[in-house]
């Protein structure tokens, strides 16, 4: 599998309903398919399978969670909405 996204990347999709929103690849299906979580809507139970071509990367890297899904551990829904929402946060205030 040679996706461009790892687990932990922040994306941001490109097309459908949820144009414009933030979400975290909490795993990759395939070469052409991740899943992601926004913590909300999309909790981490119940990903979203999105198609690569549909989402872009924001350019950063959640290296904690990313830890913690290649480990196995269990990622909390509050955890995906806080990194998402301080990451917002960091870009309003540039």
């Amino acid at each position: 599998m040679s996706s461009r996204f790892e687990l932990g990347d922040l994306v941001i999709s490109t097309a459908g309903r949820d144009e414009g929103k933030y979400y975290l690849v909490v795993k990759i299906v395939d070469e052409d398919y991740i899943q992601v979580s926004d913590g909300d809507k999309k909790r981490i139970e119940n990903p979203k399978r999105k198609n690569i071509k549909h989402v872009r990367p924001a350019g950063y890297h959640f290296g904690e969670i990313s830890i913690w899904l290649l480990e196995g551990k269990r990622v909390r829904n509050e955890d995906i909405k806080k990194a998402i929402k301080d990451y917002q946060k960091n870009e309003e205030a540039k």
